[in-house]
């Protein structure tokens, strides 16, 4: 994980922090980081034995880390909009339009601002350090909506919205447990560290780099080259760009007008405390979701957010090994995490290695991964013996319990009905792709990636199921044709569930046709009628 020692740390409000953790916990080494000093202008400051200086600290109180900062006398808005340095003077069409959305939709801008309200301090702080426009800091706005779980079609991820390339480009970490993309610190950092980058490339014309930020630099050098050969100008509105890229510039300077003076065009911008509003607190290990939203005294949903790189029911095991928790909670979580030995945050259970077994179908059946389970078993290779017990890393809750963690997100987007269709469900074979499988089951194949809460461009694997959403029909809800009557013998561990997703029916329609009590145990032998749509039929 990336440092924040780098951005400095004046001697007496690091003695500060020092004392503060060592007279709460009674140990120089235990994790935790905040803010303390009007003098310190980042909202985070990394407290590691490493980077302690070796002085005495002087005695302090609790409330000193939670003080308001002496900034907070200027409102927030009123000093983001100071760090304003774009020409926002633009009366352009394009600028127009979308200011004049904007302002015509302030239940958004509350909605957004909302969203933004723990992380924007942050992001501000980062921008004023780099001595970069502040109006980048509105610039998830135009990217996710401020949204930390947002995924588009073209595979972006996060509120900085970045590709799997440009994100490894970056430095942001993709794996089975964890996403950098849609971590705000490491996210935020990338993301400025790519349009300083951009910047530089393009003389310092910010306009030119937000717009290659948006359709690559590749795209807009060609443009420039394009009106250089003709004699024409190369400022940002003279290009001729993709059309996402004409408006997506103009949607920044909009935003950033209306957040300037936002009573010019009758919008209440809601207030936000000009201080921090979070802290992170280092674990040193892999952590259960759930134990770490106990110990903070929050809720598992408010720990995803504010932490929504991590992908699965406990932090990754490799790191990082960090959370960002609101500040007033950051100094209990560390007490409570001091207790507590690292073996007992996470939950363990034992399995008993069964013939025909692999450590991968082992992870898969227990949702993590053969990498783990070989570290923990000190498993060299992938070998492994029938009979023997090893010991597997489990969710301390049931899976209900992490909503918000990817797959629960992902289930409750397939689940989740849309109005005039029905669900049927889709195995992918060999050589399927979206746009075989959409013009097979006549969907859009954007509306197909999304309903899986899928990219069209994000591969396929053999024996995945997609739920796909396909007109309603009827009499027995179907339209006539290729329906048929079945009558299914029920079988040793069938449902209605299973028998519902294997013949892509509803448990609903199998009681509607059966007159059946679903609370009732299927028995095996048990006739069940069904009217299966073979139309799209393999």
């Amino acid at each position: 994980m990336k440092s924040f020692k780098h951005f400095g740390l004046n001697t007496f409000s690091s003695t500060l922090l020092i004392a503060l953790i060592t007279m709460l916990v009674g140990c120089k080494n235990l994790p935790i980081t905040g803010t303390t000093a009007s003098t310190n202008n980042t909202a985070f400051i990394k407290n590691t034995p490493e980077s302690q200086p070796k002085v005495t600290p002087p005695p302090v109180t609790a409330r000193n880390i939670h003080e308001a900062n002496p900034v907070e006398a200027i409102p927030f808005w009123e000093d983001l909009s100071a760090g304003f340095s774009l020409d926002l003077s633009s009366n352009n069409a394009r600028t127009v339009a979308q200011r004049n959305w904007y302002a015509s939709h302030p239940e958004y801008i509350r909605r957004v601002v909302k969203r933004a309200e723990p992380y924007i301090y942050y992001i501000y702080q980062q921008a004023k350090h780099r001595n970069i426009p502040a109006e980048l800091v509105l610039l998830p706005i135009v990217e996710s909506a401020f949204d930390p779980f947002a995924y588009s079609h073209g595979r972006a991820s996060g509120i900085w919205q970045f590709i799997p390339g440009t994100g490894k480009a970056y430095g942001l970490k993709q794996t089975w447990w964890y996403d950098g993309r849609r971590d705000v610190k490491a996210s935020t950092d990338a993301a400025f560290n790519y349009l300083t980058k951009l910047s530089a490339q393009f003389d310092g014309d910010w306009l030119l780099a937000l717009a290659a930020y948006n359709s690559g630099g590749g795209t807009v050098r060609k443009s420039v080259r394009y009106n250089k050969k003709h004699g024409r100008p190369t400022d940002f509105w003279s290009l001729k760009l993709p059309k996402e890229t004409r408006a997506y510039v103009p949607k920044l300077i909009a935003i950033a007008q209306i957040f300037k003076t936002p009573e010019k065009y009758g919008i209440t911008l809601p207030l936000i405390a000009n201080a921090p509003q979070v802290a992170i607190a280092y674990t040193g290990s892999q952590i259960d979701m759930a134990q770490a939203a106990t110990l903070a005294n929050v809720s598992i949903d408010e720990l995803y957010t504010l932490n929504p790189g991590f992908n699965r029911w406990a932090t990754d095991p490799e790191g990082p090994h960090s959370l960002l928790l609101p500040i007033e909670k950051a100094e209990a979580f560390t007490i409570g995490l001091s207790k507590l030995p690292k073996e007992e945050r996470v939950t363990w259970s034992r399995y008993k290695i069964k013939s025909g077994d692999s450590l991968i179908s082992i992870a898969r059946a227990n949702k993590t991964t053969p990498a783990m389970i070989r570290d923990v078993n000190h498993i060299q290779g992938n070998r492994i013996v029938a009979g023997k017990t090893i010991l597997i890393p489990s969710a301390a809750q049931s899976s209900k319990a992490y909503r918000l963690a990817l797959d629960q997100r992902m289930k409750a987007k397939t689940n989740r009905a849309v109005k005039g269709k029905r669900r049927v469900h889709h195995y992918v074979q060999p050589g399927d792709s979206f746009w075989k499988i959409a013009k097979r089951y006549k969907v859009k194949t954007r509306s197909l990636a999304k309903w899986n809460g899928m990219a069209p461009t994000d591969p396929l694997v053999s024996g995945k199921k997609l739920t796909i959403w396909v007109a309603n029909k009827s009499p027995t809800g179907r339209k006539s044709g290729k329906i048929r009557k079945v009558n299914y013998k029920a079988r040793n561990g069938d449902s209605y569930a299973r028998i519902a997703d294997k013949f892509n029916v509803s448990v609903n329609e199998i009681k509607r046709w059966n007159k059946v009590d679903l609370k009732r145990y299927l028995q095996p032998g048990q006739l069940v009628t069904l009217y299966v749509d073979i139309t799209n039929a393999p």
